[in-house]
């Protein structure tokens, strides 16, 4: 038994409810319920007596309770434990891009609960770097998007992420249900500064060399788009201020939010970090 699971099936046993369980532990309530059910099939019985009214503990699931909360206790011990042996551990997180993503929620959540005594350290960074210091080396590990140059590094891919045009709402194009790249190509698009990763601009820009005002974040890019009328790409589902629009951008590849790491750290911190980011994002 994972002591992940284990956790899960705590917090349903005292909330006796899979909605305020899912709520608890800051996940979706089906891939809960499934993991309850693939304890259940470990176990080889029933744990909850489940009811249009919610759930009761078996017997069995009553003897796993009281099993489940002692190991869990003893984990927590030993974490606590050998963290005092090597002193106050500290990793630093660069993170680029819109902190309010609930990816990023669930897993500054799940990570303090994994590592309550580590000290988590933010660099949240600028557009005009996408592997947000890391090579720099600034940050052990980045929250950012793809694509850039991967030389030397290890990305993994957390979700994908359907791409928009950013247009004014008064502008034509605005009213359109879709857009491909030919209908821009008479347009201004934002510029990152010189010296930007050439993989990371040209993504940005459609493929193709581009003119416009140069920008560094995400509220320079928006104000771009306002005062000058300048196009921008921009992932789907973020909110945007009331004068501006996205329409889907259908011959664009998804921006793929990634975790990355320098190539050959073996850090137990960043690697538990890449763990816990790819379950937060899975849901």
């Amino acid at each position: 038994m994972e002591l992940r699971t284990l956790r899960y099936f705590v917090a349903v046993a005292e909330e006796l409810h899979f909605g305020r369980a899912a709520v608890r532990l800051h996940m979706s309530q089906p891939p809960l319920s499934r993991a309850i059910k693939q304890l259940e099939a470990d176990v080889g019985a029933l744990l909850f007596a489940r009811s249009p009214a919610g759930v009761t503990l078996t017997p069995v699931g009553t003897v796993l309770l009281d099993e489940a909360r002692a190991l869990l206790d003893h984990a927590d011990r030993v974490r606590a434990r050998v963290s005092a042996a090597v002193g106050v551990a500290t990793i630093t997180v660069g993170i680029l891009g819109d902190g309010t993503d609930p990816g990023v929620t669930r897993l500054a959540a799940a990570y303090r609960r994994r590592h309550p005594g580590i000290d988590i350290r933010i660099r949240d960074t600028d557009l005009a770097d996408p592997t947000c210091g890391l090579r720099a080396g600034l940050v052990d590990v980045a929250l950012t998007r793809a694509p850039f140059d991967e030389t030397a590094l290890t990305v993994r891919v957390l979700r994908s992420d359907p791409v928009g045009v950013v247009l004014r709402t008064d502008d034509p194009l605005a009213r359109r249900g879709r857009l491909r790249l030919v209908d821009l190509s008479d347009r201004r698009w934002f510029q990152f500064p010189r010296g930007t990763d050439p993989v990371w601009q040209s993504y940005w820009n459609g493929g193709r060399p581009r003119e416009g005002p140069v920008v560094r974040a995400v509220q320079e890019c928006q104000q771009a788009v306002l005062w000058n009328g300048t196009v921008g790409l921009a992932p789907l589902g973020h909110d945007l201020p009331a004068e501006l629009a996205v329409v889907p951008l259908i011959d664009m590849a998804p921006s793929r939010v990634v975790a990355v790491w320098n190539e050959g750290d073996n850090n137990p911190l960043i690697r538990s970090f890449v763990e816990i980011a790819t379950a937060a994002y899975r849901h």
